[in-house]
């Protein structure tokens, strides 16, 4: 079998059955178009720095570093609430329960659209004193803030795309989100150099028209999307009596919220931590800033077989999870770790050899800025291995509804290792410091995922409070088909899931598991 069989129906848009095929390969071609999505977002953040270093200078792309470490910090905020809604669809869909998947699609468009309209807001009056809180130098400041307020004002179209696209995921499809992709940063690429030189019609709007650029292609990109869905009939659309789901269901914000939450807040702790190192790294000046965050461009590369193999770990995972095949889920986790040491090992010796020739891209040659940002690679860029597979076991954990533990974690990896280790001993190594910091947090942070992991209490969590099984059920005396194997008969994966009503699929849905002691 080459791939998992789809749930599809005539004229439905494609989602995959994470449950069935074998794990290497259903993972691997799950995680293609995610890892092609995440290379697309990158080549296109660096294009722009690209744009933005060779056009308007050192101190223009030190202004874009300030910034889209802001954007990121917001961006984590509903980060979490997204992740949950992604695995609460991802479940429902192992189930079979279309009404559940289509009560968090609809709660969750509900819940975005409102937190990214009031930060997108908030954000745009108070720029001036977010990036001064930051430390920004004062020749970075202007440009800091003349592209964040326009970023700003893409924000809510940034954030429900990522909404969409990860809730494709959660229903098995990775593939329509590249192809969007695609469409999104050819557009970004393109209007760029465009209206940051203002070429042909269009005005010179200078480092503002990278941001305006984002907005542009962020809100084409999210329509054409959306049309298509609805063309194809996708199963989670919501028509008709469905749209009665585009509200705050109390009971599931409870879960998006409760659940979402610590995820939200370890983006939040990420983010935080770095804006804490850029401001300390602000404090050697321009240069170094603008170093960093050129080396800063070349990690996303490094992270990107990491980061893609979780997501697709994690939506892998919740599937099984809700079809209550536990071995899968353990599985899923081994391939998902082997892949990463692979994958992010050739990355980094890559990028050990590639390095000084890519520097050159973003900075001008004779920049001492180069030279700095070459250290600062030699001393980081191993440390992405260990974080990987640090990455995979937060997936496989998280997919089960157990969310406080990979929070705690990376809280004491950062908050207790990475901080103070870079400014206790910055006085004494200087900018060393702060880039030998993150091969410490880095190591914490996998043995205490680790240790977590084998110790299999995850495996007791549940998503939503109706996800164990009702009280009284009989035991299963193993007769028949046990029920966390139950399958469908043959030819029932491929369902008609458009009925009129909501959540009235032509096929019921699986009966509840237990949550199993041991894998």
């Amino acid at each position: 079998m080459d791939e998992s069989p789809p749930f599809e129906g005539p004229g439905q848009g494609r989602t995959r059955d994470l449950t069935q095929g074998p794990i290497a390969r259903t993972l691997a071609a799950f995680a293609l178009p995610v890892l092609g999505t995440s290379v697309l977002q990158s080549l296109n953040a660096s294009i722009n720095s690209v744009w933005v270093g060779r056009f308007l200078g050192e101190a223009a792309l030190a202004a874009t570093s300030n910034a889209n470490l802001v954007l990121f910090l917001l961006l984590g905020t509903v980060f979490g609430v997204g992740m949950a809604a992604t695995i609460v669809v991802g479940q429902s869909m192992g189930r079979r329960d279309m009404v559940m998947a289509k009560r968090a699609v609809g709660t969750s468009v509900a819940f975005f659209s409102i937190i990214s309209v009031l930060f997108a807001v908030g954000g745009w009056l108070g720029t001036d004193a977010i990036l001064a809180a930051m430390g920004t130098p004062h020749d970075v400041l202007p440009l800091a803030g003349a592209y964040l307020q326009v970023i700003f004002l893409a924000l809510p179209l940034m954030n429900f795309s990522t909404l969409v696209m990860t809730l494709l995921r959660g229903a098995g499809d990775s593939r329509t989100p590249f192809l969007f992709s695609i469409l999104a940063v050819s557009l970004d690429m393109g209007f760029n150099p465009v209206l940051i030189l203002g070429l042909g019609p269009f005005p010179q709007m200078g480092i503002a028209g990278a941001a305006m650029a984002t907005l542009i292609s962020q809100g084409i990109s999210l329509i054409a999307l959306v049309i298509l869905l609805y063309a194809r009939k996708h199963p989670l659309r919501l028509v008709g009596p469905d749209l009665a789901y585009l509200r705050l269901d109390p009971g599931l914000i409870r879960t998006l919220v409760g659940k979402g939450l610590p995820m939200g807040l370890q983006m939040i702790i990420i983010s935080a931590s770095a804006l804490i190192v850029m401001s300390l790294v602000n404090s050697f000046g321009s240069r170094t800033a603008a170093a960093y965050g050129v080396a800063a461009q070349l990690w996303t590369y490094v992270q990107m077989p990491a980061l893609s193999i979780g997501a697709a770990v994690s939506s892998m995972a919740a599937q099984n999870v809700g079809a209550g095949l536990w071995d899968r889920v353990a599985r899923v986790t081994r391939a998902g770790i082997a892949f990463n040491i692979i994958l992010t090992g050739a990355m980094v010796a890559v990028l050990y050899v590639a390095a000084p020739l890519v520097l050159g891209l973003f900075l001008p040659t004779d920049s001492a800025a180069v030279a700095i940002a070459a250290h600062i690679n030699q001393v980081v860029v191993w440390t992405f291995i260990p974080f990987g597979v640090t990455i995979v076991l937060f997936a496989t954990v998280r997919a089960t509804g157990d969310v406080w533990p990979p929070l705690i974690i990376l809280t004491l990896s950062i908050v207790l290792v990475r901080i103070p280790f870079a400014y206790v001993l910055e006085p004494i190594w200087g900018p060393d410091a702060v880039w030998w910091s993150f091969a410490f947090g880095s190591a914490v942070a996998l043995a205490l995922s680790g240790a977590y992991y084998r110790a299999g209490l995850w495996k007791k969590a549940h998503m939503l409070d109706d996800d164990r099984p009702p009280m009284g059920e009989p035991p299963d005396t193993g007769q028949g088909l046990p029920r966390d194997r139950a399958q469908f008969p043959e030819g029932m994966e491929t369902v008609s899931l458009s009925a009129e009503g909501p959540g009235s699929p032509d096929l019921p849905p699986a009966p509840k598991t237990p949550t199993p002691e041991t894998v």
